[in-house]
């Protein structure tokens, strides 16, 4: 009776040992598959000259990309030259004042993660916005730089609105070639900026967008080489538009090309205005 009870007892230990381990297993894979997208942005308040003209970030250009990528069941994590706090400016309208109330977009953009904290591994694409402040502190890290190279190498999308292109036009492959070299990127428009009293008609700026994507071999697309100024361009896993109206759609985008494994929307014939890979 007593080898009986001890026999029971054994087989009620294994198996709750055995329920354990599965459950620990079914966590692990849980987290390992989970969906997750970087957004890079500026720490900057200002460009750094007597009138401390605004270098925040546009919340119109990473509010509604943010609210797109949650929405589809991806988990997003801000990242920056410093970490921490990564300021705006605009005010929060529409679905931008959705998602800071409802889906934690200000304790994100809050608690960006420094470049050191960045796994590339874990995530499957990068989305940089506009505003100026990532020509002056993104475009010249390294380290983000790298990260950005890193998620694109291993098969990820990278994203970007208005002058976010310029923040990863300076990134290389590993065998030393620019990024966005040979492929179809559009930016924040030389036409535009020397029209604009933003940056003093783009004077303040480190460089113009339009010309530093031209200078590291992309094909540059602005409002001359398409009907629409708000067109989406994508090309080899690099999505683009200039403008902020279009932001969400690059999210969108960015989204189709991850769940059919880097081809571009089937509804989305090629054109004159996009090149599928």
């Amino acid at each position: 009776m007593k080898l009986n009870l001890e026999k029971k007892m054994n087989k009620k230990n294994v198996i709750v040992v055995v329920s354990i381990l599965l459950i620990g297993l079914s966590i692990s894979v849980q987290a390992s598959d989970t969906k997750k997208i970087l957004i890079i942005a500026s720490n900057l308040e200002n460009m750094g000259d007597s009138d401390k003209h605004d270098a925040r970030n546009n919340l119109w250009e990473y509010a509604p990309p943010y609210h797109i990528f949650i929405s589809h069941g991806y988990d997003v994590d801000f990242a920056s030259p410093n970490g921490g706090h990564v300021p705006f400016m605009m005010n929060p309208l529409g679905i931008s004042s959705y998602t800071i109330k409802y889906e934690g977009f200000s304790t994100k953009a809050d608690n960006s993660l420094a470049p050191q904290q960045v796994n590339p591994e874990d995530y499957t694409a990068i989305y940089i916005g506009g505003g100026y402040g990532t020509l002056f502190d993104v475009a010249s890290n390294k380290k983000l730089l790298n990260i950005m190279t890193d998620v694109y190498e291993a098969g990820g999308i990278i994203g970007s609105c208005g002058h976010g292109a310029g923040a990863f036009a300076n990134a290389k492959l590993s065998d030393g070639s620019f990024l966005i070299k040979g492929k179809r990127v559009a930016g924040f428009p030389n036409s535009t900026e020397k029209e604009k009293s933003w940056a003093k008609k783009g004077t303040l700026l480190p460089f113009l967008v339009e010309d530093r994507l031209r200078d590291n071999g992309a094909v540059v697309i602005n409002k001359n080489s398409v009907s629409n100024k708000h067109e989406v361009i994508i090309d080899k896993r690099i999505v683009s538009t200039m403008f902020l109206p279009s932001a969400a759609i690059v999210a969108k985008e960015m989204i189709i090309l991850l769940e059919n494994k880097g081809k571009p929307n089937k509804s989305k014939q090629p054109n004159a205005d996009t090149t599928v890979d």
